[in-house]
């Protein structure tokens, strides 16, 4: 299990790199100052849960069989999904009727640290 948190984050930090170059070289004339701010705060959080994922692959290394850890993984994978994500699409095209999804990511962000925590201090 600890692969697919390594190939996550490997695969989210790439992206987070490409976009965050995307938007600092190629969206930089073409959005909004208020929307590339929006694209770069995606990046940003993108790019510290990325390294999220990493840490929970490294730390299954230790605690193969924590269930909590396993599901923290998940939940910050969904994180970025739906945080990250939707701050892409609100400030790609403009609809900010979708900006509501954007909190659901960032209660999924906090719920994966809050997981990863307890599973931390519990050793479940």
């Amino acid at each position: 299990m600890p692969r697919i948190f390594f190939t996550l984050g490997a695969i989210n930090a790439f992206l987070c790199v490409l976009l965050g170059a995307v938007g600092a070289h190629g969206l930089k004339h073409q959005l909004a100052t208020d929307m590339l701010a929006t694209f770069q705060t995606g990046v940003q959080y993108h790019f510290y849960h990325a390294l999220g994922l990493i840490l929970i692959g490294l730390v299954l290394l230790n605690f193969p069989h924590s269930r909590l850890l396993k599901l923290s993984g998940w939940v910050m994978f969904a994180g970025i999904v739906l945080f990250s994500g939707t701050l892409y699409i609100v400030s790609l095209t403009g609809i900010r009727g979708l900006g509501m999804i954007a909190p659901l990511g960032g209660l999924s962000y906090m719920s994966a640290w809050l997981l990863f925590a307890y599973a931390a201090w519990t050793g479940k």
